[in-house]
């Protein structure tokens, strides 16, 4: 039986590309399909992999690229890559990795983190926000076609995979769809962080600087308690969240993930502004023993032990509003409590990738029938 494995695209290191990873150590004999790869910009990992792109692979050459002419010419690229000759096609993605060609016989499994942002949630990018006249009236009837693209391409997947109760409510409501949808939490690579016993005066924070991550929030939060911050990672609002920082906050890009983990590891907390979906980074947070502050909304209300007395029992520390007196009052609180390190590594261990595999291998097994030998298609940890 051929199995086929279908990212969105391969230009940036973060959550679905570690999934997507995962799948290739499930089935490493399955080539990975995608709209474009960027190997230096990607997990390394990948480069093991049979990666196979789209044509719109050689007429862009950043992220910022693919985001100009995804639409129409990303969403045609994607439309006609050809994977009629496999009898499994697992996805992960949010938006196109469900617009390739599959047989009508094929069995679709998706991996969906959400239903595509740009399609469902426009309201979550500034682009949109701020569009006026013409600008705003091209903005919906592009919003309305992708809509339904992808709505139509979602018809395609047998069985959908969800990250929480949440995102399945999403998938089940944009997509209409009436089977159960199963739920697995995304992974951890555990063993790629470590528990450090010298923490140093910072607070971290690893984010993608776009609107809907609310690093600005944080930015002037920090601005006004004047406490160390260091921020890792790049997007398109890096310059304004620069010019807007005060002195005792240090930007950073491009790291060797090694050096992520020990920004991890030291850290007073780690701080999570946004409502996103799953949230991978907190996790990694607790993989090096520290905790979390966070906006109680989403994923790590699924994912993290909340503060409630105990700290010594937590992970994370929550603020109720998405505010920066909220944030500064939480810090405050964070800073008269004392946290558990052990507790809250052990705690990280419940997602890691092997049983994140494990899971996946199952669920893959349980509905195509097949018997061939799974573990010897594992890939040695």
């Amino acid at each position: 039986m051929k199995v086929a494995i279908v990212q969105d695209e391969l230009i940036r290191r973060a959550g679905g590309e570690r999934i997507g990873l995962c799948f290739h150590y499930a089935f490493p004999e399955a080539p990975v399909y995608t709209l474009a790869y960027r190997a230096d910009d990607t997990f390394n990992e990948f480069k093991e992999c049979d990666v196979r792109t789209s044509w719109f692979d050689k007429i862009i050459k950043n992220e910022a690229d693919l985001r100009k002419l995804f639409f129409p010419l990303g969403v045609i690229a994607m439309k006609m890559l050809d994977l009629t000759e496999y009898d499994v096609v697992i996805q992960s993605g949010t938006h196109c990795s469900k617009y390739v060609k599959v047989d009508k016989d094929a069995i679709v499994i998706t991996y969906c983190y959400t239903p595509f942002r740009l399609a469902w949630n426009p309201k979550s990018y500034i682009e949109y926000l701020s569009a006026k006249g013409l600008k705003k009236i091209a903005y919906d009837i592009t919003v309305n076609i992708l809509r339904k693209i992808d709505k139509q391409a979602a018809k395609r997947t047998d069985f959908f995979i969800a990250m929480t109760k949440e995102t399945s409510e999403r998938i089940r409501v944009s997509y209409e769809v009436k089977n159960e949808i199963k739920i697995i939490p995304p992974p951890v690579n555990v063993d790629t962080f470590f528990v450090s016993d010298a923490i140093e005066d910072y607070y971290f924070l690893l984010s993608r600087l776009e609107y809907y991550k609310k690093v600005d929030l944080v930015v002037n939060a920090f601005n006004k308690t004047g406490k160390k911050l260091i921020i890792v990672g790049k997007g398109s609002q890096e310059n304004d969240l620069k010019k807007m920082a005060g002195p005792n906050i240090t930007f950073l890009k491009a790291l060797p993930y090694d050096e992520v983990a020990r920004l991890y590891s030291k850290c007073k907390a780690f701080l999570m502004p946004q409502h996103e979906d799953y949230g991978i980074t907190p996790l990694e947070a607790n993989a090096s023993g520290r905790p979390v502050i966070a906006y109680a909304k989403g994923g790590v209300l699924e994912t993290m032990v909340p503060f409630t007395g105990d700290a010594k029992k937590c992970t994370a520390l929550f603020f109720y509003e998405q505010t920066e007196e909220s944030l500064i009052n939480a810090i405050e609180t964070f800073e008269k409590l004392d946290f558990d390190p052990q507790f809250i590594r052990k705690h990280s261990e419940k997602v890691d990738e092997a049983i994140f595999i494990d899971k996946i291998k199952e669920f893959v097994l349980d509905k195509t029938k097949t018997k061939w030998d799974f573990s010897s298609q594992l890939k040695a940890f």
